[in-house]
């Protein structure tokens, strides 16, 4: 018995000192960096990559690459709240007011409640939400998890076919490991359809965080309760709180946020402004005068 524990104390210990040998492995291959680039490849960051490459570093190498490019480009972090507030109008997305069991963040996805047809802008409001998770995941967190409430979706507000690969690849690609868990609550009988279609872009690990869940299947959830507490869980998700989005009170709180990562943002010290397991430059935006004063 005693042996075993030594054993498993062993293989902990010799994974970490391999992984830490990796990161570093890693670090090396990439090269020097400055501003943004810089602030965004601290220790975590190239954990992340080199988890989702199976600590392949050639492979998280040129997966982190392309990461920069997109970001040198996109600019993800400098989307402001004025810029896709339209998107939001609905709720359509937006960040709980509450966590999960974990202490992470959470997301809640309701596509019934499109209201758009700008793909383009769509993509921008979903990206800037999802860097504000980041940027407000706890010091102990890296990932969020999601609550996808499929009340009044039907086909015809499916997005197009681009749209959602296009989503997918910017979460597999860009965004590694930073998704523990996705709840699809009580999706219709069409969405079958449409998920057969999409599920085959996805990459295995993500595939496995992909969870559906039936109000009358006691299993599934069951697996859902294992993450959220029902007393505070939206009534939409089979939980016992009543909420309601309001977009005014939600579009002050991303106007403080954008505030707060400014003042990170401000920071000339890169080990300042890489908090909470994730750098600024994955969620900082900005404030904008529209914003501030909504």
């Amino acid at each position: 018995m005693f042996r075993r524990k030594h054993h498993s104390k062993d293989v902990q210990e010799n994974d970490v000192v391999h992984h830490d040998a990796k990161i570093n492995e890693l670090k090396t291959a990439i090269g020097p960096l400055s501003g943004r680039s810089l602030q965004f490849c601290d220790n975590a960051c190239l954990r992340r990559y080199l988890e989702a490459r199976n600590w392949n570093v050639d492979k998280a190498k040129k997966m982190l690459e392309e990461t920069l490019k997109w970001r040198s480009t996109y600019k993800p972090e400098e989307i402001r709240w004025h810029e896709v507030a339209s998107e939001g109008e609905t709720g359509k997305v937006y960040r709980a007011n509450f966590q999960d069991l974990k202490g992470r963040t959470v997301l809640v996805l309701r596509p019934g409640k499109q209201n758009t047809s700008s793909q383009d802008n769509q993509l921008r409001h979903f990206v800037y939400l999802i860097e504000n998770a980041i940027f407000n995941l706890p010091e102990d967190q890296e990932q969020m998890a999601w609550l996808i409430d499929f009340s009044g979706w039907s086909l015809n507000l499916s997005v197009p076919m681009k749209t959602a690969r296009e989503t997918i690849n910017i979460l597999q690609n860009h965004y590694p490991e930073r998704l523990a868990v996705a709840f699809l609550y009580n999706p219709p009988r069409i969405f079958e359809a449409f998920w057969k279609i999409i599920k085959y872009f996805l990459d295995p690990k993500t595939f496995q965080k992909v969870k559906f869940v039936y109000p009358k299947n006691e299993q599934s959830l069951e697996m859902m309760h294992q993450i959220f507490d029902v007393e505070i869980l939206p009534v939409e998700f089979g939980g016992k709180k009543n909420v309601e989005y309001d977009h005014e009170e939600f579009s002050r709180l991303m106007a403080k946020d954008e505030i707060k990562a400014a003042n990170i943002w401000e920071s000339d010290n890169p080990s300042l402004a890489a908090t909470n397991g994730h750098s600024s430059s994955e969620a900082v935006h900005e404030p904008s005068v529209a914003a501030a004063a909504s």
